[in-house]
C-alpha cells in the first residue's frame, strides 16, 4: 500500500508540474521574443509560486509557527486558484488560435519586400506565418487568458473579504406549533478561520447574523483551520453573538484538523453552546447536534441514537450536522430538518462538479422522504480566499408551521 501511495503521489506531482510546464509554455515562452529579462522573470514565477503553494499547504497542515503559515498563505494559496484560471483560460484560448492565426496570415505584415532583380529566381512562398505574425497571435492569446485569469481571481477574492450576504429561506414543517411559525434561525458554516480570514472576517460575520436579528444562531462546523492559541484572538468576536435562544455548535471535519475538544471548550466560553451528538428541548421544537464523521478516527464521531433516539417523534426536530452525507441516518431517526454545510457550493467552478459527486445536496433545499435538509455554502473560504460560481452565505431559515 505504501508503494502505490507513493506511486500515486509521483503520478500527481508529475501531472501538475506538466499543466505547469503547459501553461508556462503558452504564457511565457511563446509571447516572447526570445530569453530576455521578461522569459526569465515568467520562468521564475512559475518555479516559485508552485513551491510557495505547497509550502503552504505543508505549513498549515504540519502546524508550523503561525507568522509563517500567515507570510506563506496569501501567495501560495492564491496561485493555487490562479494556476487553476490560468489553465482553463489558456485552454480556451486554443479554440481561437487557429481564426487568429488565419487572420494574421491574411493580414499585410508592413511594405511590401522590394522586387528582385529579373535574374533572380522568385523565392519560395512562405508555407506558415511569420514568426512576428505568430508571435503577435501567442500575446493575443495569453494576454486575453491571463487577464481573464486574473480578473477572474480578483473578483472572486473580493466575494470572499467582503464578507458574506444573507440567503432567506423559509421551510415548512408540517410537526411545528403554530406559536413558532416565523422562527428564524440563522445558520453560518465554514468560516474557516486562519492564516487569511482573521478577527477582522469574523467581526463582519458577527455584524451580518447579528443584523438579520434571528431566534436562534446554528454555527454548523469548519469554524477554524488553527489551533486556540494561533486564532483565539481571532475567534473573539464570536462572544457578541446575539439570539433570544442562544448560539449552538457542531464540529466539522477541519476542527479534527486543528484540535476539536480544545476548540469546543473555547467556543463554550465564548459564549456557544456546543451540541455534541446531543440535543436541547425548546419549547416548540428538538433542536439536536452530531460530531462530524472524521471524528470517528478518535472515536468520537456522529452518534445519532445518542442524540435523537429516546425522543418524542410527536414533535418537531431540527439537527445541526456539518456534513450532508449524514442525511440518511437524519431520515432514519425522524429528523424534521437537517441543517448543513461543509460543501462551499464548491468554492472554486469547477470544483461545484466533483463537490457534487461526493455530497448528496451541494446547496440549497432538498427533501429527502420526510426530511428536508438544508446546506449553505458557507461564509469563508478553505486554501485560496477565493470563490466562483458559489459566493458565501449566511442563512436565515425561517421555520413555518402548516398549522399558522
Amino acid at each position: 500500500m505504501a508503494v502505490l501511495a507513493v506511486l500515486a503521489g509521483l503520478a500527481v506531482l508529475a501531472a501538475f508540474a506538466g499543466l505547469h510546464w503547459y501553461v508556462w509554455r503558452r504564457l511565457v515562452r511563446d509571447t516572447t521574443a526570445g530569453p530576455g529579462l521578461a522569459r526569465r522573470a515568467g520562468t521564475v514565477l512559475f518555479v516559485v509560486a508552485p513551491l510557495l503553494m505547497f509550502a503552504a499547504l505543508v505549513a498549515e497542515r504540519a502546524g508550523a509557527p503561525f507568522l509563517l503559515q500567515r507570510v506563506l498563505a496569501w501567495p501560495g494559496f492564491l496561485w493555487l486558484a490562479l494556476a487553476l484560471y490560468l489553465l482553463l483560460a489558456v485552454l480556451v484560448g486554443e479554440l481561437a488560435r487557429p481564426l487568429l492565426r488565419r487572420w494574421a496570415e491574411r493580414t499585410p505584415s508592413g511594405d511590401p519586400a522590394p522586387e528582385a532583380p529579373m535574374s533572380e529566381a522568385p523565392a519560395p512562398a512562405e508555407s506558415a506565418p511569420a514568426p512576428s505574425r505568430r508571435l503577435f497571435v501567442s500575446r493575443v492569446v495569453g494576454g486575453a487568458a491571463a487577464a481573464a485569469a486574473v480578473g477572474t481571481v480578483g473578483y472572486g477574492t473580493y466575494g470572499v473579504l467582503r464578507g458574506p450576504r444573507v440567503k432567506r429561506v423559509t421551510v415548512p414543517l408540517a410537526k411545528l406549533p403554530r406559536a413558532a411559525h416565523g422562527f428564524r434561525i440563522a445558520v453560518v458554516s465554514d468560516i474557516h478561520l486562519g492564516p487569511i480570514l482573521g478577527r477582522g472576517f469574523t467581526r463582519r460575520v458577527v455584524d451580518t447574523i447579528n443584523a438579520t436579528q434571528p431566534d436562534l444562531i446554528a454555527v454548523v462546523g469548519d469554524l477554524v483551520d488553527g489551533s486556540v492559541e494561533d486564532l483565539g484572538p481571532a475567534a473573539a468576536p464570536l462572544a457578541g453573538l446575539r439570539a433570544r435562544h442562544g448560539a449552538y455548535f457542531v464540529t466539522g471535519n477541519h476542527e479534527y484538523f486543528s484540535g476539536a475538544e480544545q476548540w469546543v471548550d473555547h467556543v463554550r466560553e465564548l459564549g456557544l453552546r456546543p451540541l455534541r451528538n446531543a440535543r436541547a428541548e425548546l419549547p416548540w421544537f428538538d433542536l439536536a447536534g452530531v460530531d462530524d464523521v472524521a471524528g470517528e478516527g478518535e472515536g468520537k464521531g456522529p452518534d445519532f441514537a445518542r442524540a435523537l433516539g429516546d425522543r418524542d417523534r410527536s414533535r418537531a426536530s431540527v439537527l445541526l450536522a456539518h456534513q450532508p452525507v449524514v442525511i440518511h441516518d437524519a431520515v432514519e431517526h425522524g429528523v424534521d430538518l437537517q441543517l448543513s454545510g461543509h460543501t462551499h457550493g464548491g468554492q472554486l467552478w469547477p470544483g461545484n462538479l466533483v463537490a457534487d459527486l461526493a455530497n448528496p445536496t451541494l446547496a440549497g433545499l432538498e427533501r429527502y422522504g420526510d426530511t428536508q435538509l438544508y446546506v449553505t455554502r458557507g461564509a469563508g473560504a478553505w486554501g485560496p480566499p477565493v470563490r466562483v460560481g458559489a459566493p458565501s452565505d449566511i442563512t436565515v431559515v425561517e421555520l413555518a408551521s402548516r398549522q399558522a
